[in-house]
């Protein structure tokens, strides 16, 4: 039986570009950008980011595991770094 590993893709940094856009650097220096839009059609609570001041909060959890805005609105690694675009 192959077991597969599960890989995890931390953050180092992250910033709020125009139109919603996150630039994210991960540990091993890729930079990739990541529109945030496309998750506001599939969840709610991404629609507050809209508010440009609470978008521009935007900070890597602690440990590069993701990102967060607040307790309620984060995005984890591997989703920034497979849905990502490299830059």
């Amino acid at each position: 039986m192959t077991v597969k590993k599960l890989w995890l893709y931390k953050v180092k940094k992250v910033e709020a570009l125009e139109n919603m856009i996150l630039k994210v650097e991960f540990i091993d220096n890729v930079i990739k950008l990541y529109d945030v839009k496309k998750l506001m059609n599939k969840w709610k609570v991404f629609e507050n980011l809209k508010d440009i001041e609470l978008f521009k909060k935007v900070k890597v959890d602690q440990g590069g595991y993701g990102i967060s805005w607040n307790d309620e609105i984060d995005i984890a690694c591997n989703e920034l770094w497979e849905n990502g675009i490299k830059e």
